[in-house]
């Protein structure tokens, strides 16, 4: 894929294309989440991530949602409902959560992919909410 730069695309945020971008963002995105207080516990007290390890799992999630490859073959709400019964999620925390994704994609991307990521992440979170509402 040949790229034209010209001065004024110099300045323009390129889209979500691949895997590295993909971390990119959900690199990003963890360094907001991890750096706020109200959000931050669930994923180092409660659920104990392994960042090292939860980082590539995330970018089979999005590289699935964003380019249907066939890299994530789990049940993501699974997780999410296992959290829930350690520790309630509430509605600040989908918020807080959609933010900081938005906030990241908004930084790093711009284009179609970037505008479908975070239509994708606004549904992730509803739907979330609705489920985890109904235990």
């Amino acid at each position: 894929m040949q790229k034209n730069y010209t001065p004024s695309s110099m300045s323009e945020k390129k889209d979500i294309q691949n895997r590295e971008d993909l971390l990119q963002l959900v690199t990003r995105f963890y360094e907001k989440l991890l750096g706020d207080d109200s959000i931050s516990y669930l994923f180092t007290e409660i659920a104990k991530i392994d960042l090292q390890h939860h980082l590539p799992v995330l970018v089979d999630f999005w590289d699935a949602i964003l380019f249907q490859s066939d890299t994530y073959r789990k049940n993501a709400m699974q997780p999410h409902i296992d959290l829930h019964k350690q520790s309630a999620l509430q509605k600040h925390h989908f918020e807080t959560w959609l933010r900081y994704f938005k906030e990241s994609v908004d930084e790093l991307f711009e284009g179609e992919k970037a505008f479908q990521a975070k239509e994708r992440a606004t549904s992730i979170a509803t739907v979330m909410q609705i489920k985890i509402s109904q235990l």
